[in-house]
């Protein structure tokens, strides 16, 4: 997982509200449990027609590359809790999704995954909603979002999450960075303590 302390780009901008994890990633590619090529399936049902043909649908249109903010409607993420919806926007090239409502479960795996969910406020979501492509920074180690003409918006996470995100690790590289401080405490608390971390 890589650090995230900002994100400058463009953003990609998807109006509907109740963006649900079965629209980001269709069910029936939910068979794998391997992240790499997930992306492709991305809202595979917009991008496609039944033939697979490529529609008109703007993620056609655009390079991910230049695009890697995602800006969604309100209640963005909701539906069930498959992690395989913040891979596959992962894979396909996003590393942060803004709007003004993030379902919790969709919030948390995203956290665990290294993508970024930011929640603002409408006045801010709605300019842009109203200015897809704008170019616009999201700074983490701030908790900010810059729009143009120097504005800022500030957004909350949470502690532990944003001190994750920007070492590049999540909950279970957080604790193997601490083995040598745990088997410290383990030697100076005696053998009751080490036999009680370590029951095996």
């Amino acid at each position: 997982m890589d650090p995230i302390a900002r994100i400058h780009s463009r953003t990609l901008v998807l109006p509907a509200t109740d963006i649900d994890t079965d629209q980001i990633i269709p069910a029936r590619f939910l068979t794998t449990t391997e992240r790499a090529g997930l992306g492709r399936h991305a809202f595979e049902d917009w991008r496609y027609d039944a033939d697979g043909t490529p529609t008109a649908h703007v993620l056609n249109q655009l390079d991910a590359d230049d695009h890697r903010i995602l800006v969604g409607g309100h209640n963005f993420g909701c539906g069930s809790s498959r992690e395989h919806a913040p891979w596959a926007l992962l894979d396909y090239g996003f590393r942060a999704v803004i709007s003004t409502g993030i379902a919790d479960i969709f919030t948390a795996n995203s956290l665990k995954n290294g993508l970024l969910p930011v929640v603002v406020d409408e006045p801010a979501h709605r300019w842009l909603l109203d200015n897809p492509g704008a170019e616009i920074d999201i700074d983490l180690e701030a908790c900010v979002v810059r729009l143009p003409g120097d504005r800022e918006v500030a957004f909350h996470i949470e502690r532990f999450a944003r001190y994750c995100l920007l070492q590049g690790i999540d909950q279970l590289g957080f604790l193997l960075a601490k083995n040598a401080e745990i088997a410290a405490f383990e030697r100076q608390a005696g053998p009751d303590v080490s036999a009680a971390t370590n029951p095996n």
